[in-house]
């Protein structure tokens, strides 16, 4: 299962690059992987797992903008449609597979 995190968040002011700048570095601290800008992923084991990463973003929100997370399994990720561009070098290792060792 995957858990994405898609946000879109103001970068007018000084402090809201600041706040943005945060947010991005603490989402790569928690396992996080870029996909697209504004739209991270990472594999969790189940939804409950999932809670436990909501729980832990909603301690570094930014106070404007917007963030949403998303659970996905692993079938409706892979089965994901890239129309332009390629998949990242992690989707094509890690795939749906259950251990990865590297």
């Amino acid at each position: 299962m995957r858990l994405l995190c898609l946000f879109d968040l103001p970068m007018d002011t000084s402090a809201e690059k600041r706040q943005y700048r945060i947010f991005r570095k603490e989402l790569l601290r928690n396992g996080f992987s870029m996909l697209q800008y504004s739209v991270y992923y990472r594999a969790i084991q189940n939804r409950s797992a999932g809670k436990k990463y909501e729980h832990a973003i909603s301690k570094f929100l930014p106070e404007h903008g917007e963030v949403r997370l998303i659970p996905v399994s692993e079938k409706q990720f892979t089965d994901m449609s890239v129309l332009v561009g390629s998949r990242s070098k992690q989707e094509i290792v890690v795939g749906n597979k259950d251990l990865v060792f590297i």
